[in-house]
């Protein structure tokens, strides 16, 4: 099957998901080069890249994004493509891309400066959620009941200095049940869903949220391939919420784990990631 098909997989640290992939693609005789994003160098030139197509399965945004973007230059392709990292993996141009292609997201309204950012909220109503427009975990997102939890939240990023913190993404609070969905979608295929399940707000199975299969309705694939594709295509986690107007999206990950995934739907989804790999690498 492998044809003597080299695949490179960039990585952070190997965990579960990695050790599946590294698993997948030996069962299907595809040679493995591991390359670590705190190791590797790239340079100007056009070396002799060892893999034949990357698969991206670095924890940071910021390395993956410039690591595909050298690859890229190098003629090799990745899993996601660099323009997918960079729209999916910020949460403004994924919210404008979602926008333009009609599909159904929360109200957003996006601030540069602090004195934006409380008319922001203001525009927005309370309560209100801000988030990072690059993270994942749900880590330093703030859900904001008044204006004095609001300004609390603004002078602290305010404080902080970095530019990670010098835009607002502001966003409506959305009424729903105590979980959200998450849809796996590997190019044109949903692999797998499950609910998160959490009795704070923040439903995360890294926050600790349990988790539960997800039947997929004609609705909800439809929605979470026209979200995909909304962003540019390839390995994707759909995140919905059951509004009380019906699904929408508010996030799509382009370099999702999917251990929980797995354990609660029996899914091969390495199997599924290393598959559509492949098929990019014929391409």
């Amino acid at each position: 099957m492998s044809d003597g098909l080299r695949l490179g997989v960039f990585y952070t640290i190997i965990r579960p998901e990695e050790k599946w992939i590294l698993a997948a693609a030996e069962s299907r005789g595809v040679g493995v080069v591991r390359i670590d994003d705190g190791d590797v160098t790239f340079g100007l030139d056009r070396p002799d890249v060892a893999a034949d197509v990357v698969l991206n399965r670095s924890v940071s945004h910021t390395r993956s994004l410039y690591a595909t973007r050298c690859f890229a230059h190098y003629g090799v392709p990745t899993v996601n493509s660099p323009d997918v990292l960079e729209v999916a993996g910020d949460k403004i141009l994924a919210s404008l891309r979602l926008a333009e292609r009609g599909v159904p997201t929360p109200r957003t309204v996006v601030a540069l400066s602090p004195e934006a950012a409380r008319k922001a909220v203001e525009r927005i109503g309370y309560p209100a959620v801000l988030k990072p427009a690059v993270g994942s975990w749900g880590r330093l997102m703030a859900k904001v009941s008044s204006p004095e939890e609001a300004e609390q939240i603004i002078e602290h990023k305010e404080a902080l200095g970095s530019p990670l913190h010098s835009i607002f993404y502001v966003q409506e609070y959305v009424p729903k049940p105590d979980r959200d969905l998450r849809v796996f979608v590997v190019g044109s295929e949903v692999v797998a869903g499950m609910y998160r399940r959490s009795d704070r707000w923040r439903t995360n199975a890294a926050r600790g949220g349990t988790t539960e299969p997800l039947p997929i309705t004609p609705e909800l694939r439809e929605l979470s391939l026209r979200a995909a594709e909304a962003v540019g295509g390839g390995v994707l986690a759909v995140d919905l919420m059951e509004s009380p107007q019906g699904l929408v999206v508010h996030e799509v990950n382009p370099t999702p784990e999917f251990k929980a995934l797995t354990a609660v739907s029996g899914a091969d989804v390495a199997g599924a990631i290393v598959d559509y790999t492949i098929g990019v690498a014929r391409r």
